[in-house]
């Protein structure tokens, strides 16, 4: 089947599906002419974690050697809760979180995409102690490691910690930011935070506060979705590019702006039962952009 898509001179994909073995993530992505993908490495909603055999490693490398697909990233499990109040959430997310490096490491993917977590009724302050204490613990334990960290921007619904970039930046201050831990913008979460990436000023200052409290050399990875939930909601649902409360205009300032140029990017828009059509005509819209 010929690629959907020729992309060039930037790292633009989609969350390709592992269904029968890891690398045909990378073979999912190829069909569409990706040039970045985000995968799962395990399930993402049950805590048993699948292994990965050698010979699987070896497919998913060799897959990305020769096909379109130059720049792959996984994201962790949602059970994971880095920030949880209860013991035992909190050691299997630590050790769940310790398995998607292993196997991140394993592929020979960068980092690994994870929410910071929710501290419940514990508090804001409390949960980026918590989050920072889990993180340290997980980077002890695969010290001898490159695989990083990415920790993604949120909608802030509930107690979820990461709304603010002040929130992630105090987590990096108390781990320490080194060259394993950085942070994933989403789109359609910091809009509905509150940061005002559809209008032009809103587009610049919301950049200048990132480089300002973070460091534009900390943004790991974009993820490209449109927003059910409009400006501040807190309401973290997503939707196809152009059809949510972004809209073009918002993406437009995104796929325009020359510093983000080399950011891998990719979609995590509803596929319903088509990802390949559904894939492919979001990023046919980001390209026109």
């Amino acid at each position: 089947m010929p690629r959907l898509l020729r992309i060039t001179g930037r790292l633009l994909g989609a969350h390709c599906s592992i269904a029968g073995g890891v690398a045909n993530a990378v073979e999912e992505g190829d069909r569409i002419g990706c040039t970045s993908i985000q995968l799962f490495t395990t399930s993402n909603r049950q805590w048993e974690q699948s292994e990965i055999s050698g010979a699987d490693a070896d497919e998913f490398r060799k897959r990305m050697k020769a096909g379109t697909v130059k720049f792959a990233f996984s994201h962790a499990m949602y059970l994971i809760n880095l920030a949880a109040p209860k013991a035992e959430i909190f050691r299997k997310s630590i050790d769940a979180m310790i398995g998607e490096i292993e196997r991140a490491e394993k592929l020979g993917l960068p980092f690994v995409v994870v929410h910071p977590g929710s501290p419940k009724e514990k508090g804001r302050d409390w949960g980026i102690f918590r989050v920072a204490e889990a993180i340290g613990r997980v980077f002890e334990r695969t010290a001898h490691f490159k695989a990083g960290i990415a920790l993604e921007t949120t909608a802030g619904q509930g107690s979820q910690l990461g709304r603010t970039f002040e929130e992630l930046a105090a987590v990096m201050d108390i781990v320490g930011a080194g060259p394993r831990l950085g942070v994933c913008f989403d789109t359609a979460h910091a809009f509905a935070a509150g940061y005002d990436i559809r209008s032009k000023d809103g587009y610049k200052k919301t950049w200048e506060e990132f480089d300002r409290v973070i460091g534009f050399k900390k943004l790991l990875a974009i993820h490209l979705n449109d927003s059910k939930g409009g400006l501040g909601s807190r309401i973290d649902r997503h939707e196809h590019i152009g059809k949510g409360k972004i809209g073009l205009q918002g993406f437009g300032n995104i796929m325009k702006d020359a510093r983000l140029k080399k950011i891998p990017m990719v979609l995590e828009t509803p596929k319903d039962d088509d990802a390949f059509s559904h894939d492919g005509g979001n990023l046919k819209k980001l390209l026109r952009l």
